[in-house]
């Protein structure tokens, strides 16, 4: 059960982060291994947004699509992900997004478990590099929308 926590200060504002990392359908544009995005629905419940979305992730020759339920918070600056369906026993992440001097500090956790063991224990040995490919490539993003 790997799981990854991070912060970063950027030199971004919150919103624009926020922004960033709630536009899943831009994934594929530049995350590793994000090879495709789809919205199945979104709908807006008093305070917050839901999405449903699938991802496939190709890497060499493992290819997957896997659902997940997005809740974005935006009066609270935060992002819930959690799995719906495909590879994983089960995986959620969270995304908070603060202002920060000369910028914002953003938190990153992510949390998941493969069903399969043979891939559970490939992707044990890089999941802690692989992750921080996964946050430097929103970085770099953010580097060229608003750099």
């Amino acid at each position: 059960m790997p799981t990854h926590s991070e912060t970063r200060k950027l030199p971004y504002t919150a919103q624009q982060m926020y922004d960033l990392v709630a536009d899943v359908s831009a994934y594929p544009k530049f995350l590793p291994w994000c090879s495709a995005a789809r919205i199945r629905s979104r709908r807006h419940e008093g305070d917050h947004e839901v999405m449903e979305a699938d991802l496939v992730i190709s890497f060499k020759v493992f290819r997957e699509r896997f659902g997940s339920r997005v809740v974005l918070w935006p009066e609270q600056m935060k992002i819930d992900t959690e799995y719906l369906d495909g590879p994983f026993r089960y995986m959620k992440s969270n995304w908070t997004f603060r202002e920060a001097e000369a910028g914002c500090e953003i938190d990153f956790f992510v949390d998941f478990e493969f069903k399969n063991a043979v891939l559970q224990g490939i992707i044990g040995v890089v999941f802690n590099e692989a992750m921080q490919r996964i946050v430097r490539a929103f970085e770099r993003r953010a580097a060229e929308l608003y750099g």
